[in-house]
């Protein structure tokens, strides 16, 4: 006798950044305080927001934070496949956690076939030690132009028999609409997959929707299974992808003493792994601001931060474009500080080169000659976690830190004789230039370290600050908020026969 299906259930979108995430995030942490062993899953994600993972890959960061409101150590079987955007119409495309090549998206479209068994081989193994998977679809399945080849919504669920609830966004108006237009679009068979829907980010009196319902049930059938109402705690945690950035502008708390540290990050197009601002702009006495295309880096900042890029040429053309460079070498010589992460570490050296064009066209760009090296992209890309120590001010490594690596290349030149981080296995990182005003490093998540966080931001302002918040703690204090945010809004008994109704 075959072994009975392990109950799962998914959850669709009638678009994208409808709350999918953060619904399956609360939903994992909800059910685990059940006691039910949960595991998170999303056959295909698109972002350059990435995590490592515990055995050694990389997903996407939803998924990573998934995991940890289940209370389990990441997978890359969590989200087997993840493309990473490096054009308008070109993507790394990762599967299992490693990099399988680069297609541009009708290459992509045909590539997808061959890879719904890598997709459902991952669930399987995801499903053996779980009672409940939580699935997340990308996207909307209502895009029937892309049906035939679909792993990411129905395509999936048909594979792999998971009954369906679609997630609509009330907060960007014609939800109903939306729930009716995308069942109507459904073919009779993905129609058999698709259960009920939940209305989300639902702002005001909940009772006004009621004869909605109705409408609804009277032109699909579907069962609700509930009403989500508008969750604040959201910008608390990580953000999926560039979507939270594109109307991000200016996140501040003011301080007790009404002094910020003001930080400026250009919004480069091809911005990754941006959650390493999440921690900044979580301290009271700092203004995060996002410059925007067609917007001047402010001359009274404390700091201009470059982050990571999936592209690092031409996000440096890009920047260049903007004239931002001239605003940040203009910050220097006022006396400010720039700091680089990944991609922004290489963009503040004298050269980038991409010989074999692995991020795009081959060829080389010059930098911003902040710093004395140069980065040569290729080889291997580096994956792992790590902790080690950081030195500040050209002093001694003797900050805890702990974060990732993830980046293609190796950086190297004279100001490397001055690296501040000593990682794991005597792994040295970073440099810095003679008067320690300008540093760049490949540690993602180093601003999530209290210690380093609470030392450079103090040095930076130049006064003794309150102590930063625990920002580990905060997350998940977030996470059990978010869950008992949907236990209040949501019909969770509902929900778990659903899953359960795949082992009938």
């Amino acid at each position: 006798m075959s072994a009975r299906p392990v109950p799962a259930l998914m959850l669709q979108g009638t678009g994208s950044d409808v709350g999918k995430s953060l619904l399956v995030a609360g939903l994992c942490r909800a059910f685990a305080r059940r006691g039910l062993r949960v595991r998170p899953f999303k056959p295909q994600n698109m972002s350059n927001n990435a995590a490592v993972t515990d055995d050694g890959g990389e997903i996407g960061r939803a998924q990573a934070l998934q995991a940890r409101a289940c209370g389990v150590p990441t997978s890359v079987h969590m989200n087997p496949v993840l493309l990473k955007p490096q054009s308008d119409i070109g993507a790394q495309v990762v599967v299992q956690g490693k990099v399988l090549t680069s297609a541009k998206a009708r290459d992509y479209y045909r590539l997808k076939r061959d890879l719904l068994p890598r997709v459902t081989e991952s669930f399987d193994l995801m499903a053996q030690d779980a009672d409940l998977v939580l699935v997340e679809g990308a996207g909307s399945p209502a895009e029937v132009n892309l049906r035939a080849a679909d792993i990411a919504n129905m395509g999936f669920a048909e594979a792999a028999k998971i009954p369906v609830v679609l997630v609509g966004d009330i907060d960007r108006g014609g939800v109903i609409a939306s729930i009716v237009g995308t069942h109507a679009l459904l073919s009779e068979g993905d129609r058999h997959w698709l259960r009920g829907y939940i209305i989300n980010k639902f702002r005001g009196d909940v009772s006004l929707f009621e004869p909605a319902l109705q409408i609804i049930r009277d032109h699909t059938g579907l069962e609700s299974y509930g009403i989500a109402t508008y969750w604040q705690g959201a910008n608390r945690l990580p953000a999926e992808d560039g979507v939270a950035l594109e109307k991000a502008g200016r996140y501040v708390r003011a301080g007790k003493d009404g002094k910020l540290i003001r930080i400026a990050v250009p919004h480069l197009p091809r911005i990754a792994n941006f959650d390493d601002l999440d921690p900044l702009a979580a301290e009271p006495d700092v203004e995060l601001l996002i410059i925007k295309p067609g917007e001047v880096i402010p001359a009274d900042i404390d700091l201009v931060l470059l982050p990571g890029s999936k592209s690092t040429t031409s996000d440096l053309r890009f920047l260049k474009e903007q004239g931002w460079d001239i605003d940040i070498l203009a910050h220097y010589r006022r006396g400010g500080h720039v700091i680089g992460i990944c991609g922004g570490y290489q963009m503040l050296g004298r050269m980038v080169h991409d010989p074999d064009g692995i991020e795009g066209t081959a060829g080389s760009e010059a930098g911003l000659a902040l710093l004395d090296v140069e980065t040569v992209i290729g080889g291997d890309k580096t994956l792992r976690q790590t902790t080690g120590m950081a030195g500040l001010g050209g002093g001694a490594a003797n900050i805890p830190v702990s974060g990732y690596e993830i980046h293609m290349g190796e950086t190297a030149g004279p100001d490397c004789d001055r690296s501040w981080l000593c990682l794991e296995s005597g792994i040295v990182d970073g440099a810095q230039s003679a008067d320690g005003r300008v540093a760049g490093c490949y540690l993602h998540g180093l601003f999530g370290s209290d210690a380093f966080r609470t030392a450079y931001l103090a040095e930076l302002a130049g006064r003794v600050r309150d102590g930063s918040a625990d920002f580990e703690a905060g997350i998940d204090a977030a996470l059990d908020e978010l869950a008992d945010h949907v236990e209040a809004c949501l019909d969770l008994d509902g929900l778990l026969a659903l899953a359960q109704s795949r082992s009938e």
